[in-house]
């Protein structure tokens, strides 16, 4: 179920093309509003950029450019093992941004479809992508866990980049409202999730790759 090479070419190009105008427009949007606060435009950036919404979105738009320009040729970006991880962490965005985050600062103008794009459309197209294009039977037991190291050191620098500046970015991991435990809880559940959906994505590699080709045997994962 891999799809046709040139269509899933396409497909990834369509992707990578709203992904990075949907990231532009949010830099553009959040260094503006820092710019008119009075503070630097540097302090802007940083500022959108520590945010996990913008750093899975900008992985998944590089991820998805160089699968528009090189297809499954054998690299890192284009290996299924970093496909699948890119899904994991952008299909957690869309689940908690719907879940956690809609709703507790609504945006207004331009930033309504960006936060469309960012939350909504990108996770749905690159979930469909990963489903339809990538090919399966590439994954192990095993591969979720390294996929956790990226989520993890994010926890780690959002809890410093609060420490420091004194925004936390999201209200699971307001550590002046929360305390360290509950936020740090919060943080192990979220990881948990990673995780679950990790070894939920390579079931259904398996499952795919045993209905196209059911005379590989019982063996799914890579050698």
């Amino acid at each position: 179920m891999t799809g046709n090479l040139t269509a899933g070419r396409l497909f990834a190009a369509l992707i990578a093309v709203i992904a990075w105008l949907a990231i532009s427009l949010r830099v553009w949007i959040v260094v503006g509003a820092a710019v008119a606060e009075g503070r630097t435009a540097l302090d802007g950036f940083i500022a959108v950029f520590s945010y996990f919404t913008l750093q899975a979105n900008t992985i998944l738009a590089v991820v998805a450019t160089a699968c528009a320009l090189r297809g499954q040729s054998e690299s890192f970006l284009t290996r299924p093992t970093t496909q699948a991880a890119v899904t994991v962490y952008i299909v957690i965005v869309g689940v908690i941004y719907a879940v956690l985050l809609a709703g507790l600062r609504p945006p207004t103008g331009l930033a309504v479809p960006v936060d469309i794009g960012l939350h909504r459309v990108v996770p749905l197209l690159f979930a469909l992508y990963w489903l339809i294009f990538v090919p399966k039977g590439r994954l192990a037991w095993r591969d979720p866990l390294p996929w956790l190291i990226f989520p993890a050191l994010y926890v780690v620098y959002s809890l410093v980049y609060g420490a420091l500046t004194g925004r936390y970015l999201y209200p699971f991991s307001n550590v002046p409202v929360l305390g360290y435990p509950r936020a740090l809880g919060n943080a192990a559940v979220i990881l948990a999730a990673f995780y679950a959906l990790g070894l939920l994505l390579v079931a259904i590699d398996h499952a795919l790759a045993g209905a196209v080709r059911p005379d590989r045997g019982t063996h799914h994962g890579r050698p």
